[in-house]
């Protein structure tokens, strides 16, 4: 199964960020979507797990929440935009994944038996880092992440 990660939208669903997410079983969004509309559009795709981030400020952001727990199969993804207010242990509470945005910068590491991932910001471009969006590959209960940066 494949997970299109997506976050720091902030409002411009590029083209790019829709090709690379095609394909997707389901897609997650980490935050900073900015328009209601992106939701809509990435739901053409695939079912959407979203969260608010901290710029998501409007009424309709209201009805978002947090953070999120998405099953798949026998795993389970913690989902929240600001990997700094994670207030749980993700290894203890069974999760094999956590996904965050905020920074806007791609990263990937495993900790604990738990894979940290954020995929970098696919909306406006922030200083010089790249845009981006992820996926990740799960198999019985194994996680696998891959940043995909966006040739615009």
């Amino acid at each position: 199964m494949i997970i299109g990660i997506i976050s720091d939208t902030h409002g411009l669903l590029r083209p790019e960020a829709l090709e690379a997410l095609r394909g997707s079983d389901h897609i997650i969004h980490a935050g900073d979507i900015g328009d209601p509309e992106i939701l809509d559009k990435l739901g053409e795709i695939a079912p959407v797990t979203a969260v608010r981030g901290n710029v998501d400020r409007r009424a309709w952001a209201k009805k978002i929440p947090a953070t999120e727990v998405l099953e798949v199969g026998r795993v389970s993804i913690y989902v929240l935009h600001v990997l700094q207010e994670l207030d749980l242990k993700p290894e203890a509470a069974g999760f094999a994944a956590v996904v965050s945005g905020h920074s806007h910068v791609p990263k990937q590491e495993s900790k604990n038996g738990v894979l940290y991932f954020n995929p970098g910001s696919a909306g406006p471009r922030r200083f010089r880092l790249p845009v981006s969006v992820g996926k990740l590959t799960i198999s019985a209960r194994k996680v696998a992440g891959e940043i995909v940066e966006l040739k615009l």
